[in-house]
């Protein structure tokens, strides 16, 4: 165990500035550009519900099971009180779940400690598998995490580094984007049981100000996941 811990929490160097800002901008594309965001969205619906439910646990609400869509859509079941805190704070972790895991991550890399954020990301999915109650939302769980298991067994420290940043800013970038597309489609009328809404009915404050509240969190992730991953050498300049 002693020798599992020291891998575990063994530091890698800090990777080059250069490798950041590279990072950064193919995460940035993947986000911004509507195939690969397609493609990949799923990935961030899975931190959304991941927060949903880990803090529906912390609540002492009880979870029925998670439900990961092929739109990329997905649910998470409680049970429990139909107001009061737990449920409040429950609706409110969805959103802000992957700015929040993004900016855990890049505590992480930007002390190295890359070989404990991938087998954190493993376990977080293999509690997450447990919990799922539909074939789609299983496949994709065993896809991604034995994806994150061959890059911690097979792949070289320098490439697990860069998949680590690419995947950092991608949490970081990704977390924005289902906000702004819920503010739109809030103005347009087409989601009246969003989470926003949700805490709307639950509260005395408007859906719009959730949403405000989802876009200063994921703001504020962006911008502290990037002062923390710029080398420290960087830093004193800034």
């Amino acid at each position: 165990m002693d020798k599992l811990w020291a891998h575990l929490v063994e530091a890698q160097p800090p990777p080059e500035l250069w490798l950041v800002a590279l990072s950064a901008l193919a995460a940035f594309v993947i986000v911004a550009y509507r195939t690969s965001w397609q493609l990949t969205r799923g990935l961030v619906t899975i931190a959304h519900e991941g927060g949903h439910a880990l803090v529906a646990l912390l609540s002492r609400r009880r979870l029925q099971g998670i439900r990961l869509h092929s739109d990329t859509s997905g649910v998470t079941l409680t049970r429990g009180r139909p107001t009061g805190p737990g449920m409040v704070f429950t609706a409110l972790a969805g959103y802000v779940a992957p700015s929040l895991l993004g900016l855990a991550g890049a505590w992480l890399t930007a002390q190295g400690r890359v070989t404990l954020l991938v087998w954190s990301v493993l376990l977080f999915l293999v509690c997450m598998l447990l919990l799922i109650r539909n074939l789609y939302g299983a496949l994709i769980l065993l896809a991604t995490g034995g994806a994150v298991f061959a890059l911690s067994m097979y792949a070289p420290d320098d490439v697990q580094m860069v998949v680590a940043q690419v995947a950092v800013w991608f949490l970081l970038f990704g977390g924005v984007r289902p906000i702004l597309e819920l503010r739109r489609k809030r103005r347009r009328g087409q989601a009246p049981d969003s989470d926003a809404d949700q805490l709307a009915r639950l509260t005395f404050l408007p859906g719009g100000f959730y949403v405000l509240f989802f876009l200063l969190v994921a703001a504020a992730s962006v911008v502290g996941g990037a002062w923390l991953m710029l080398p420290a050498a960087v830093l004193p300049s800034l």
